[in-house]
C-alpha cells in the first residue's frame, strides 16, 4: 500500500522523459525543414500584403475601413505586433513564429497519436508531419502566411476535443477561423467526439461559447459591419469559378500531384489500411477521415486551389498514416519516414535553389519608386504584388493594395471575369475618392499585359491619360508622374 501513491509520480516521470527526448528532435526538424524560409526577404504576395497592412495599422489605420482585405484579423494583428516589437524592415520575426507554429502542430499531433496508439506512434506522427509540411511549391510551403498559422489552432481543436475540453476546443476553432475563414472547417471533426460520447447537452453550449466569444470580440474590436462584409459577404465574385473552370482545374490537379509526391511515405500505408481492417479498428479512424474530408472542403472552398490551401491536408494525413502504421512492423515505420525524408530533402533543395524572378522584379520596381519619390509621398502600384510598397517604404495611395480587389484578378482568374464590374462591391467609388483626396505622386502600372491592364479599365485609363505622364519603364512596368498642370487632381 505504501507504494501505491508513487504510481502517478512514475507516470509523470515517464511522460516528462518522453517529451524531453522527443521535443528536441521535433524542434531541430522544424528548423531544418524551414531553412529556405529565411533566405529571401519574402516569399509571396500574401506576405507582402500582410506586411503593408501591418505598417498601415501601426500608422493609425483601421482594419476593414482604411485597411482592407478579405481575411480575418488575427494574422494582420500578429504582423503588426511583430513589427512593433522588432521593426517593420524584416519578416524574420514572422519566420521564427512560423517555425514555432509548425513545431506546436507537430507536438499536438504527436500527443494525439501517443494517446491512441502509444509512444512510437507519437514520434512517428510528429516526424511525418514536419517532413511533409514543406511538400509544396516553396512559395506556398515556406511563406509565413495564413495556412501555416491555421494549423496549430486546428490541431489544438482536435487535441481538446479528444480530451472532452469543449470550451477550449471552441476557442481553438474560433482562432483558426480568425486566422483564415477555412480554418473553421475543423468544427466538423470537433463535433464527432462530442456526439459519439453523448456529451451534446453538456458540451455543445461550452463549445458554442468558446467559439462565439473570440469571434464576437474580434468583430467588436474592428467594425462589426466591416468584419462581416470583408470576411463573409463581400467576396461572391471571388468565390465564383464561372468562366475559369479549366484554369482552376489545372491548378487543382497540379498542386494535388505535388502534395502526393511529398506524401510518398504516407499514402502507401493509408492505402494498405483501407484493405486491412486491423488499422481501422477503434474510434479514431473515422474521426481522422472526417478531419481529412473537412480539410478537403476547406481546400475546395472558393474554387481556387492555390498550393498553400493544401497545407490543411497535411495534419490529418500524418495521423491517418500513423494509425495505419501502428499495427505494422518497425521496418514499415522506417520506410515511411525514409520516403518522407527523401521527398522533404528535395523540397528543401527546391526552396534553396529555385530562382525568384517575381521577387527580383518587385525589388527593382521598388528601388525605382524609392528613387523617384520622397518617404512621405503616396504612390499607386497597379498590380498584384503589394510587397512593392513594403520594399520601397512608400505609402499606398488607396486602401486597395492590389488590382485584384478592384478587378477580381486576385482569384487567379484567366481573364474571362476580370474588370471593374467584378470588383469588391462599392470599391471603385471609394478608389476614386481616395485618389482625389490624395493623388499619388507616382503610379506604377505593373500589369504587364495581364487582364487587369489599365487599357481594359475605363476609370484608370482616363486617369492616366488626363492627369499623368509616362516617365520611365522598369522590367515592363510603366511609371507615371503627375502632370505639372494638375497637382492634386483626381480621376
Amino acid at each position: 500500500m505504501l507504494g501505491a501513491p508513487l504510481a502517478p509520480a512514475r507516470t509523470a516521470i515517464t511522460r516528462t522523459a518522453y517529451w524531453t527526448r522527443l521535443l528536441p528532435l521535433l524542434a531541430a526538424l522544424a528548423c531544418v525543414t524551414r531553412i529556405p524560409s529565411f533566405v529571401p526577404p519574402l516569399w509571396n504576395p500574401d506576405e507582402g500584403y500582410l506586411a503593408v497592412e501591418a505598417r498601415l495599422l501601426a500608422q493609425g489605420g483601421q482594419l476593414y475601413d482604411t485597411v482592407v482585405d478579405r481575411k480575418p484579423p488575427l494574422l494582420p494583428w500578429l504582423y503588426e505586433a511583430a513589427f512593433a516589437l522588432c521593426g517593420s524592415g524584416s519578416l524574420l520575426p514572422l519566420r521564427i513564429l512560423a517555425v514555432l507554429a509548425q513545431l506546436l502542430t507537430a507536438v499536438l499531433l504527436a500527443s494525439v497519436a501517443r494517446r491512441h496508439w502509444g509512444e512510437r506512434a507519437g514520434r512517428t506522427a510528429g516526424v511525418l508531419y514536419l517532413l511533409v509540411s514543406v511538400g509544396l511549391n516553396p512559395e506556398d510551403a515556406q511563406a509565413a502566411t495564413f495556412e501555416v498559422f491555421i494549423l496549430p489552432w486546428t490541431a489544438a481543436a482536435l487535441w481538446c476535443a479528444d480530451r472532452g475540453r469543449w470550451g477550449a476546443a471552441g476557442a481553438a476553432v474560433a482562432a483558426a477561423f480568425l486566422t483564415k475563414q477555412t480554418g473553421g472547417a475543423v468544427l466538423l471533426p470537433v463535433l464527432w467526439p462530442l456526439c459519439r460520447r453523448g456529451a451534446v447537452r453538456a458540451g455543445l453550449p461550452r463549445l458554442a461559447a468558446g467559439f462565439a466569444a473570440p469571434v464576437l470580440g474580434a468583430a467588436l474590436l474592428t467594425d462589426p459591419a466591416g468584419f462581416l462584409f470583408w470576411t463573409v459577404t463581400g467576396s461572391a465574385a471571388y468565390a465564383s469559378v464561372t468562366g475559369s473552370g479549366l484554369h482552376v482545374l489545372g491548378r487543382a490537379v497540379a498542386n494535388a500531384a505535388i502534395l502526393a509526391a511529398a506524401s510518398a511515405g504516407l499514402l502507401p500505408p493509408i492505402a494498405r489500411a483501407l484493405r486491412d481492417g486491423r488499422a481501422r479498428a477503434g474510434e479514431p479512424w473515422p474521426w481522422l477521415w472526417l478531419w481529412l474530408g473537412s480539410s478537403v472542403v476547406a481546400v475546395a472552398a472558393g474554387c481556387h486551389f492555390f498550393g498553400h490551401y493544401y497545407l490543411q491536408l497535411v495534419p490529418p494525413l500524418a495521423l491517418l498514416a500513423t494509425a495505419a502504421l501502428h499495427v505494422l512492423p518497425d521496418k514499415r515505420h522506417l520506410a515511411a519516414v525514409l520516403a518522407s525524408g527523401c521527398a522533404c530533402a528535395l523540397f528543401v533543395a527546391w526552396g534553396l535553389l529555385a530562382p525568384r524572378p517575381e521577387l527580383a522584379h518587385a525589388e527593382r520596381l521598388a528601388a525605382a519608386l524609392a528613387h523617384r519619390t520622397a518617404p512621405g509621398d503616396r504612390v499607386l502600384v497597379w498590380g498584384i504584388h503589394p510587397e512593392t510598397y513594403w520594399l520601397a517604404g512608400r505609402i499606398p495611395a488607396t486602401r486597395y493594395l492590389t488590382a485584384g480587389l478592384l478587378t477580381n484578378y486576385s482569384g487567379g482568374r484567366d481573364g474571362s471575369r476580370v474588370g471593374e464590374a467584378y470588383a469588391v462591391p462599392g470599391a471603385w467609388p471609394v478608389f476614386r475618392r481616395e485618389l482625389t483626396a490624395h493623388a499619388p505622386t507616382l503610379i506604377a502600372d505593373d500589369s504587364r499585359g495581364e487582364p487587369y491592364a489599365p487599357a481594359r479599365l475605363p476609370t484608370l485609363r482616363r486617369l492616366l491619360t488626363t492627369r499623368y505622364t509616362e516617365i520611365a519603364r522598369v522590367d515592363g512596368a510603366i511609371l507615371y508622374a503627375r502632370a505639372a498642370a494638375s497637382p492634386g487632381a483626381g480621376p
